[in-house]
């Protein structure tokens, strides 16, 4: 295998317009899930509706995650080309409706369009990524797009903190239509892929009953302990039909000509590790991106602004080592690669929940940044591997698998992560408003974080020893059968 230069990956490269294209569809997504969070302020001022705003995130995280599995198969039947561009559309259109909400509910359901674009451009960027670059050269493409998340990570506040500021909130969406309209003219203009015309038999029933199920499982436990008590009816009731849905869901794909979420993906060791991988990837970040800035601000008095950057110190640290990972897979094989970072992310996630006794914004984000450097070396390889163990056919639905996951780790951590600080805010007189009863909360919270990061590293050590020979060997035998 020839060792890829620098000039075969970066901008100037052949491929360089369509990873510039890439870069900007991730942006898309990247930008929206922080510039929304500094303007809630000014949206409920305007628009009202306190206790409702929790579902501006929730439902765009719900609407991504149930739509991920039905694209991904989309993706490999039709192209990964019209399925981007119809997630970049649904994205300008929730973006535009969203900038003409004129009330609390009707914002919420745009919201919801939004994250069905969501759902279809983020893992179609890494899927079209995984299409166009050696195993060798992707993990430095990951680096790019994770880059795009850390600029993200910085401007995205700052831009919300701004429109909200000086112009309006409702320029927080309106930002959204030309970047939307650059990312589908590069995309239409630079990337060119062929497919095998053929007729396909849409799974009509097993998407309808997995995005069902889903939705009703996600919604039970993003509103858990929250909307309603757990062991209400509503609770009760969304997880015994969400999982009867699921059943039924099972029992349709057995016997489906093209199943939406075909089951071999559960039946192969390095998916079903990598994918477990992936749950444990979104609890902890979500567990950090929603109770850092809560904890230094309620701890120290620090602004939203340095609280925000604090957190951008883990997206800063992640696109580092994800670009950096591929000197090691190649080397050590793309399991120790994440034994390395989940170790490293223990060490951060362990850093941060001891040292929150003591709050300070320096320690919290060497911990983020810490945290990061695992997580780099834990989600690139491990989506590599699975991307480069199938062939073009299959390699959507993997993919689609890996990203459905992260945002089920995200959902669910919300929830657990949630309770835990409900309980602790709950059973203390002073409040949310106490310093001390905040900290207490996000000790707890943190705590539960390196809790997650260990449970991630078991996942890990069932992960089969890989090298990237290996891995490419088993998309041929694949491909051949």
């Amino acid at each position: 295998m020839n060792e890829p230069t620098r000039a075969s990956v970066g901008f100037r490269s052949e491929r360089g317009p369509i990873l510039i294209a890439l870069m900007l569809t991730t942006g898309l997504v990247a930008i929206d899930s922080t510039i929304l969070a500094t303007a809630v302020p000014s949206i409920v001022q305007d628009l009202g509706g306190f206790a409702q705003f929790p579902w501006l995130f929730s439902v765009y995280l719900l609407a991504q995650a149930v739509s991920v599995p039905v694209y991904a198969k989309l993706a490999d039947t039709v192209g990964r080309k019209p399925i981007v561009l119809i997630g970049i559309a649904l994205f300008l259109i929730g973006s535009v409706l969203c900038g003409f909400a004129w009330s609390m509910p009707a914002l919420i359901a745009f919201r919801a369009i939004q994250g069905l674009g969501a759902g279809a451009i983020q893992p179609m960027s890494m899927t079209i990524a995984g299409d166009i670059y050696t195993v060798a050269e992707r993990a430095k493409t990951q680096g790019y797009l994770a880059s795009v998340w850390a600029i993200s990570s910085v401007v995205g506040p700052t831009l919300g903190g701004v429109f909200s500021q000086f112009l309006s909130w409702r320029w927080i969406f309106f930002v959204n239509v030309p970047l939307c309209l650059l990312a589908a003219w590069m995309l239409i203009r630079t990337f060119h892929e062929s497919i095998e015309r053929r007729k396909h038999r849409i799974d009509y029933a097993g998407a309808a009953l997995l995005t069902g199920g889903m939705t009703l499982l996600i919604l039970a436990v993003l509103e858990g302990g929250q909307a309603w008590a757990w062991d209400s009816v509503w609770s009760i009731g969304s997880f015994a039909l969400g999982g009867a849905l699921l059943v039924a869901f099972v029992l349709v794909e057995r016997k489906a000509a093209e199943p939406v979420l075909p089951l071999w993906v559960f039946s192969r060791r390095l998916l079903v590790t990598t994918t477990l991988i992936s749950l444990g990837v979104g609890a902890i970040l979500i567990g950090l991106t929603s109770y850092v800035p809560t904890y230094l601000e309620g701890t120290t008095g620090a602004a939203p602004i340095v609280s925000g950057l604090a957190v951008a110190a883990l997206t800063l640290g992640w696109p580092i080592a994800a670009s950096l990972s591929g000197r090691f897979y190649l080397r050590i094989g793309f399991r120790n690669t994440a034994l390395l970072g989940t170790v490293i992310a223990i060490v951060g996630a362990s850093t941060l929940a001891l040292t929150s006794l003591t709050p300070s914004v320096l320690f919290v984000a060497v911990s983020c940044f810490v945290v990061g450097l695992g997580m780099g070396l834990i989600a690139a390889p491990t989506l590599i591997a699975a991307q480069s163990s199938v062939p073009w056919n299959e390699r959507g639905v993997v993919t689609g698998s890996n990203m459905f996951a992260r945002s089920i780790g995200s959902a669910v951590g919300v929830a657990v992560f949630g309770a835990i600080a409900n309980a602790i805010i709950g059973s203390s007189a002073a409040g949310a408003h106490d310093a001390a009863t905040i900290q207490a909360a996000s000790t707890a919270v943190f705590v539960a974080v390196a809790v997650a990061a260990v449970l991630t590293i078991v996942a890990g050590l069932a992960m089969p020893r890989s090298r990237v020979e290996d891995v490419e060997l088993g998309r041929a035998q694949a491909a051949a059968e």
